[in-house]
């Protein structure tokens, strides 16, 4: 007979609640690494784009966060606690075999993980929320002479607002009285409760996060097929604000998962893809509506990266004593990063220069602007 690896399956064994038909394999079977990795990685991602983001508002468009800025801030904050509670709910083996959760888990464990999930999606959903209004508050400042598209914004915020409701709600009243657990069939005390079955819950909240990742990505279609561009710039911004495909195919591998985990038998053993593609959800959608923020920073490298290796002279800049070094110091001195010892020879009662028009700086308004 085969040892259990899984101190919990081997006491579940000696004690002699696993059934002789359940193998020890089975049990002792586990994806947990892979989903922590995938969690982690994602959530360093967002955390690092939203610093880029942080930089490049504070630095070089230097003007104090926009509402939008601070939405994207507490969406992260909501990840980051989403993600923590994943990690610990698949710590608890909410992610292992069906068979596991009936015949190991103990009891007060299954409890546990029933609450954890409870408050994990209701900070899942939340996080999500606020990351749709973040974009949506950017692309209202970016239209700002367009009267026609910041209604349709406001409007599209109102929808937000519709749906994240109803969302919140059936998590909270998934269970008359209400209640955290989620309790299964077999679990005593499941007859004290009249509930909504977890994957009817999750799919319709999933259809409704589709659909809202719909109409906030639409958005930024309607922007770029309404400005007066060459085919070429008009490409050059979708890129910039178009990554938001990426958001909605994740959105619909959500919906399969949450599907699979309802109405299969072994319906707990998806649980841990579940969980990476939520906690991969968030953080794109925290990174497609943060890509067009970073426009400036995204200038300024590629203005950089320009200036050095241009010209023929960069492959002999030994030759002529102007290698990469002097362009570097160069660059920077014309740009403003490091100031120039040489004094100005402006004579005192010349005109001041014009104040940049805003946008003008590498801003978010420079996105639609030709070029």
């Amino acid at each position: 007979m085969k040892v259990a690896s899984d101190p919990a399956v081997a006491s579940a064994v000696a004690a002699g609640r696993v059934p002789a038909d359940v193998s020890i394999a089975h049990l002792d079977e586990t994806r947990d690494l892979p989903a922590k990795i995938a969690i982690i990685f994602v959530c360093s991602l967002a955390f690092i784009i939203i610093v880029l983001r942080c930089f490049s508002r504070i630095f070089l468009v230097k003007i104090f966060f926009g509402i939008d800025d601070v939405l994207a801030i507490i969406s992260w904050m909501f990840h980051i606690s989403f993600a923590a509670l994943s990690i610990v709910l698949i710590d608890l083996g909410s992610g292992r075999h069906y068979d596991y959760i009936i015949y190991v888990m103990p009891l007060n464990t299954v409890k546990k993980t029933e609450t954890l999930d409870f408050i994990a999606h209701l900070l899942y959903t939340t996080a999500l929320f606020a990351c749709r209004c973040s974009g949506l508050a950017f692309y209202y400042r970016l239209c700002d002479r367009q009267r026609g598209f910041r209604i349709l914004i406001l409007c599209a915020g109102i929808f937000l607002v519709c749906a994240y409701l109803p969302q919140m709600f059936l998590i909270i009243f998934h269970c008359l009285p209400v209640t955290s657990l989620w309790p299964y069939d077999w679990q005593p005390g499941a007859s004290d409760y009249t509930c909504l079955q977890w994957g009817t819950v999750y799919s319709v909240n999933s259809s409704f996060s589709l659909i809202c990742d719909l109409v906030i990505f639409t958005i930024p279609v309607l922007i770029i097929r309404s400005l007066h561009l060459s085919l070429k710039r008009k490409f050059q911004i979708s890129l910039v604000l178009l990554p938001g495909v990426l958001v909605i195919s994740i959105s619909i591998a959500r919906l399969y998962l949450v599907a699979i985990g309802q109405w299969l038998a072994d319906e707990s053993w998806s649980y841990d893809p579940l969980l990476a593609v939520e906690n991969a959800e968030i953080a794109a959608t925290i990174i497609a509506l943060s890509v067009p923020a970073l426009k400036p920073l995204l200038g300024k490298w590629a203005s950089i990266f320009t200036a050095v290796f241009k010209g023929d002279e960069d492959s002999d800049g030994a030759k002529c004593g102007r290698g990469i070094g002097y362009r570097l110091r160069s660059l920077s001195k014309n740009s403003g990063l490091v100031p120039s010892k040489r004094k100005s020879s402006a004579p005192a009662h010349a005109i001041p220069e014009r104040p940049k028009k805003p946008g003008s700086n590498g801003s978010d308004g420079s996105l639609l602007r030709p070029q």
